[in-house]
């Protein structure tokens, strides 16, 4: 059995780093659903409805991912291409740097 892609962090990092990876995610998380669609068409509505859950399902994948002691990979791809997609580039940035959170905190 092969192991997820992802940035190892330590148990010592993670317990260390949890408020600050946290904090990150559910400002994310906060953010993304304060957002609105850029135009008041249904097809619009829709898109931006699956452009939403793409970041949350990719903040999950994170949250998921540092509960086994990594960085997911897929999920933080996932999560930062719908950021940018909500014209939320500054945070899809902000998220990226959780890879790497270990070597900045030290």
């Amino acid at each position: 059995m092969s192991s997820p892609a992802g940035t190892p962090i330590s148990a010592d990092d993670r317990a260390r780093l949890d408020p600050v990876f946290m904090q990150v995610i559910l400002d994310t998380q906060a953010q993304v659903q304060q957002t609105q669609p850029a135009q008041t068409s249904p097809l619009a509505a829709m898109f931006h409805r699956e452009t939403v859950t793409e970041a949350l399902q990719g903040c999950a994948m994170l949250i998921a991912g540092w509960n086994q002691g990594r960085v997911d990979d897929a999920g933080l791809t996932r999560a930062a291409k719908a950021l940018r997609a909500l014209q939320l580039s500054e945070l899809a940035d902000r998220l990226g740097n959780l890879r790497n959170i270990a070597g900045t905190e030290h």
